[in-house]
Parts: C-alpha cells; structure tokens; sequence
C-alpha cells in the first residue's frame, strides 16, 4: 500500500539551528566566571595563548572575545600588559545607556517623571548616609555655584556644576542601585538645562536656592525636608518648560552628551 505524500506546508516545520559564534561562547564563559566571583577583581587571567588552547580555538577569536569583554568593563590591561578581571565602576554604563534613550527619542516628560521619583529619594537617603566628606564636596558644589551665579559664568558651567550636585546627593545616599538607575538621566538633563537658561535666565538664581535648600537639609539629617525640597526643585523644572514654551514630549537633544 502506498502512503501519500505529506502535503506542503506554508511555513517550515523546524527552525533553522542558530550557531553562537564561539567568540561570543567564550566571553559567556568568561563573564559567568567573574559574575559568580571564581575571577575576582584584581585576578590575572591567562594569555591569550593558553586561552586558545584552553577552549580549543585560535587565537584572533580569543582576541575578539577579550575585546568584547574589555568593552563591558570586565577585563583591563595593565602595566603588565596581562588581562586583569576588572570591576565596572558605577558610572561606565551611564553613555551607552544614554545613547539607547537618545535613539528611542525619549522626551523630557518621560525623563521627569523617572527624575521625580529618584532624585527625592537620593536626597532623602543622602540626609540618613551622607559622610562627613559628602558633606563636605556638596558645601563647595554649592558655594562653587554661588560664585558662578555672582560671576557670570557660563550656561555651561552652570549645567555642569547643576549636574554634579545631583550626582554628589546620589553618591551619598550609599545606594549603587539608584546611582546607575539615575546616572544615564543625569547625563540628559544637561542639554536641557542649557536650552531653558538660555530662555529663561533667572533659572540660574532659582537654581541656587533650591540647591541650597536640599544641602541644608541633608547636612542637619532631615530626610523629610531633603526629599520635599528636590521635589519643588523638580516641578520647577518642569514649570520652565511651560514658561519657556517648549513641548514637554519634546525628544531630548544630543548636544554636549558626554
């Protein structure tokens, strides 16, 4: 008896077999032992060729699977010149994360509202952990800013002074989760903040009061008051981009993203 033949399917039965390229097999590898701790931070890892004979490849793949790692922060070279296991620091993240917004075209509503919820909880963390040294470099953050206000620097520099206090207040709430969560939004707020001084120049004054305000809270260790003030800091911000008249869903801009 004869079987018919099965009929054609529209679409294929199995998919094709997706091969890992084996530089990609070998940074896994690698990766999984430093996440793990087997290669802790300051180990030496073997050469490039008792790593091809270790995995059983030749040695440009080793070399394009240390490259990747390199990327990723995992692995440096040193004086010696030998690969390193490495630790990220917390802030190596923050410009590749930055680009992934900038090219999904996020817009400042949608970097506020993020913004709003992270930043009053840096402060008020920052008012119960803050070292005598957090203090300290926030006090002359703050006092730098007066200077430039009194001076008349540029909207630049006060951007970039803006930046750095926010940054100091999330250093010290001791929180490395909420550092690199905030980090990638710090870097896009300073086109923002150029783009509303430049229209709006007493935000610079408003800026320093604010600034102010949140420093005297965290240094006399009132959570309470250091989260109510970076809020009204931030509604403020917000409330520039209603006097200035620019769109909230506006993307935020490329300009000076280090």
């Amino acid at each position: 008896m004869l079987v018919e033949p099965a009929q054609k399917r529209s679409e294929p039965l199995f998919e094709r077999v997706k091969v890992t390229p084996a530089y990609q097999m070998i940074s896994g590898a690698v990766e999984k032992r430093i996440l793990s701790g087997e290669l802790a931070p300051g180990m030496l890892m073997p050469t490039e060729a008792e790593l091809a004979e270790q995995f059983g490849v030749n040695r440009s793949t080793v070399r394009e699977a240390i490259r990747q790692l390199e990327q990723e922060g995992l692995l440096e070279r040193r004086s010696s010149k030998r690969l390193q296991v490495t630790m990220p620091g917390i802030y190596d993240a923050a410009p590749r994360a930055s680009r992934s917004l900038l090219l999904q075209q996020v817009t400042f509503a949608e970097l506020w509202q993020v913004a709003v919820v992270l930043e009053p909880q840096a402060a008020g963390l920052a008012a119960v952990s803050a070292s005598a040294e957090d203090i300290e470099q926030l006090a002359a953050n703050v006092e730098r800013l007066a200077m430039h206000h009194k001076n008349g620097g540029s909207m630049q520099e006060h951007a970039q002074i803006d930046i750095e206090f926010h940054a100091l207040v999330a250093r010290a709430s001791g929180n490395r989760v909420l550092m690199l969560a905030r980090e990638p939004i710090n870097l896009l707020y300073r086109p923002s903040l150029i783009k509303l001084q430049a229209v709006l120049p007493q935000m610079e004054k408003r800026n320093l009061e604010a600034h102010k305000r949140i420093f005297k809270a965290i240094a006399t260790r009132d959570a309470g008051q250091a989260q109510e003030w970076t809020r009204k800091h931030l509604i403020d911000f917000q409330r520039g981009y209603t006097l200035a008249r620019i769109p909230m869903n506006t993307p935020i801009e490329t300009h000076h993203l280090e």
